[in-house]
């Protein structure tokens, strides 16, 4: 495992490369040589557009339609037909709503919306159909979110998600850890976000600063799919959250033509292991719609994940699960 570093070389502008994200399907595949996949993409306007950081567009392999990074970004016209079983609400979110932005599905854990904004655009993500709009947690200065999670006081951890969470700003981050410090019976902070795999730019010293002068011990969980995201601007990246302290997980996703054979999936967690990072989850496959072209057979899920027990040591390997409407918790596979 790399040791965390005791210091930050400070990064590029994290916001100046978020404002400058490839969002035309077309310029993707001509910087990727692929302009033969055209006749592939859905009609313009569709609902869920393409957003993708060009460093994470870099790490991509020219010439290459199956490159595992370009396919759980570029959009396709298969998306857009309807797939029996896959809903809009594939994981039953909506009725766990406490208020505006929160959700309480799971005890002792409340999770806040802070954000609908995201600098990656996944293709079988599973809130691709959010109602983003009315359901903010920032709303009105937290007030509302942070009212409902002090009237529960079995709440010991606040999850932070989004969108990304870290697609705020530092200063507005900071404003609501402040109101939730108030709160006594809160005892850990958790973190779910994807920009510091895909915009490793992000973790800057402020961010760093604001980590390490937080009240609660903090969970920072990672979405890396592929060892092929996970460059030494991201190693670089995870070495310096250790330094401020934060715990690094990962959670992935079981994905047709991306990470679903055993080789695969080794590396992933061998490359973790190497940039500080924990694997912890492995998700099967969320129903949402437009994300049927990824699905993995549960059977082959569990081979996969019996191969990883004979393969690996028990630490690196993450937990297949799935999430059911209305469970207590991720359910095992």
């Amino acid at each position: 495992m790399i040791p965390a570093s005791p210091s930050h070389a400070q990064p590029a502008d994290w916001r100046r490369a978020y404002r400058d994200l490839v969002t035309d399907p077309h310029e993707l595949l001509r910087l990727l040589d692929l302009a033969e996949l055209a006749g592939a993409l859905p009609p313009p306007g569709h609902a869920f557009a393409l957003r993708v950081p060009r460093g994470f567009v870099a790490r991509m392999r020219r010439g290459d339609p199956a490159d595992p990074l370009l396919r759980q970004v570029l959009p396709l016209d298969e998306e857009f037909r309807p797939q029996p079983g896959f809903e809009l609400d594939a994981v039953g979110e909506m009725p766990s709503r406490a208020a505006p932005g929160v959700l309480h599905k799971y005890h002792g854990r409340a999770l806040l919306i802070a954000t609908g904004s995201c600098a990656i655009h996944c293709r079988y993500c599973f809130r691709r159909h959010f109602p983003y709009g009315g359901e903010l947690a920032a709303r009105e200065g937290w007030s509302a979110a942070v009212e409902a999670i002090a009237a529960e006081p079995s709440i010991e951890e606040v999850i932070l998600s989004g969108g990304d969470p870290l697609s705020l700003t530092t200063t507005k981050l900071a404003q609501l850890t402040e109101r939730l410090a108030t709160l006594p019976h809160l005892r850990r902070l958790r973190v779910h976000t994807r920009l510091p795999v895909v915009l490793p730019e992000r973790v800057d010293d402020e961010l760093l600063q604001w980590l390490r002068g937080l009240p609660w011990p903090v969970a920072i969980v990672l979405h890396a799919n592929h060892a092929q995201e996970l460059d030494t601007t991201v190693a670089a990246a995870c070495r310096a959250l250790l330094g401020s302290g934060a715990h690094l997980l990962n959670q992935a996703v079981l994905l047709r033509g991306v990470n679903d054979d055993l080789d695969t999936l080794c590396a992933l967690s061998a490359r973790l292991f190497e940039v500080g990072v924990l694997p912890y989850y492995l998700h099967q496959l969320d129903r949402v719609a437009g994300a049927a072209h990824f699905e993995v057979d549960d059977a082959v899920a569990r081979r996969l994940a019996a191969g990883m027990h004979r393969r690996l040591p028990g630490y690196l390997v993450p937990r297949l699960v799935r999430e059911l409407p209305g469970a207590p918790g991720k359910t095992p596979m």
